[in-house]
């Protein structure tokens, strides 16, 4: 136990009347803020510094992007198994440490020679690796470091700074690249990633060591359900899934149209990609403050909001003028927060607590599936249609998906409070963090 019960104490956040949780939560904000950092900043300067004039930028930014994103979906069972097996405290140490390793050494390649494009692709590839391996552990080890009354307001924090540790690191890439260039932004990487590493290992965590409570001779734990099995018996949460596997397909692209579009309609620096990517952080984490007061089901909300997100992306496709962009941006990021805190509840909600580990961690790697494949389509457009053709096909792609959506709602198996609507959510405090830009309806995508 953590010798915080004063009243005086508890008014305070717990990640400062809790020093364990304090570091870790301080190791988390660096290793998520420097992974985006990264993917920001080598995307930017594959688009506007590394591919020659004639080189394909799309292709070249979209295979990044997809590489950055295979080791969460390909590694998920993996995964679970080091988390289930290992030291929790270790794992995040040893996890951390080695990202900062494999980004000193990249930064020594670039400070000595201009590097190949293979390089970044590499690094990428096991720095993602390394934090495919650190959320879903810090998440698990949040009872280890906090008072059972602490747990809720820990996992609430945990979970909501994802989206400011990707704002941060998605304005400083850019802007960094365009400063330091790629040397720049791996310097930066690793000293964020070891920095992380020695606040976890220099960390106690006071609760590891505790026995999990005997089960009675009654209630035996119930076994745990693949993902197919929950699915079977949920055909509503099925369908749902599914819908928000196609939206990511044309709500993700927008982190490879938005350097294109920056560099070849706008003319701009990298300052320019980091408003807009500040902007779409913005308005997930304001979505995320007001989705669950929004009225209405999941399903009616959710659909409603797909049909803004669609007239939001369509907009840099009709207008080429900043200031309408940003605040597209912001509208679009709102709807994707908005609709990340109704479904996350409504899923808490549905699922049974024994299927809640395997669902949540398969529906990850479930949703996050169609990012690789994003990345490489639009990517690959990208060399042949214009960034503007890029934002119609983005809002062309979301209008029957969000009739799909809305529809889900409708029909008879959905599942309905004594009011008539779908089933109740969570609101205020109560409602779990939204998705990070540019996913529904995740918690860290990258």
């Amino acid at each position: 136990m953590t010798p915080t019960s004063t009243p005086a104490a508890r008014r305070l956040p717990v990640v400062l009347r809790n020093r364990a949780f304090g570091a870790v939560w301080a190791a988390q904000v660096l290793t998520q803020a420097a992974g985006r950092m990264f993917q920001v900043g080598v995307v930017w300067w594959l688009v506007g510094h590394a591919i020659a004039a004639d080189g394909d930028r799309g292709l070249a930014s979209g295979a990044f992007l997809a590489v950055s994103t295979l080791p969460a979906v390909a590694l998920a069972p993996l995964v679970a198994t080091v988390i289930a097996r290992c030291p929790h405290r270790t794992v995040l140490g040893a996890s951390s440490a080695l990202a900062g390793l494999v980004a000193a050494a990249t930064a020594g390649w670039t400070y000595l020679a201009p590097p190949p494009t293979l390089v970044a692709y590499g690094a990428a590839l096991l720095l993602a690796g390394c934090q495919a391996l650190f959320d879903p552990c810090l998440t698990t080890s949040v009872p280890e470091l906090v008072d059972d009354v602490d747990i809720e307001a820990a996992t609430g924090f945990e979970l909501a700074t994802q989206s400011l540790a990707g704002l941060a690191g998605g304005l400083l890439g850019p802007l960094v690249v365009d400063a330091w260039d790629l040397t720049g932004i791996v310097s930066g990487c690793a000293g964020a990633y070891l920095v992380a590493a020695a606040l976890v290992f220099l960390t106690r965590f006071p609760r590891s060591a505790a026995a999990p409570e005997p089960a009675t001779a009654s209630a035996a734990p119930a076994p745990r359900r693949t993902l197919r099995q929950i699915l079977k018996d949920h055909p509503f949460i099925r369908r749902v899934l599914l819908c928000f596997a196609a939206v990511n397909l044309f709500t993700t692209a927008l982190y490879v149209v938005m350097p294109l579009y920056t560099r070849a309609v706008l003319h701009a620096q990298g300052s320019t990609v980091a408003a807009l990517e500040a902007a779409l952080g913005i308005g997930t984490l304001l979505g995320s403050f007001t989705g669950a007061r929004l009225p209405g089901s999941p399903t009616a909300v959710g659909g409603a909001c797909l049909g803004l997100m669609a007239a939001a992306l369509a907009t840099p496709g009709l207008l080429a003028d900043r200031a309408a962009i940003v605040g597209a941006l912001i509208v679009a990021g709102w709807c994707v927060g908005a609709i990340g805190v109704r479904f996350v509840a409504l899923f808490q909600r549905l699922v049974p607590a024994a299927d809640k580990p395997g669902f949540f961690a398969m529906m990850q790697a479930l949703l996050g599936a169609t990012f690789p494949l994003s990345s490489l389509l639009f990517g690959a457009l990208g060399d042949h249609l214009s960034p503007r053709t890029l934002c119609i096909l983005q809002a062309v792609g979301l209008v029957p998906l969000a009739v799909a959506l809305w529809w889900t709602g409708r029909r008879a198996d959905a599942p309905r409070d004594p009011a008539g609507g779908t089933a109740p959510v969570a609101s205020g405090a109560d409602a779990p963090a939204a998705s990070p830009a540019g996913t529904l309806p995740l918690e860290e995508a990258r």
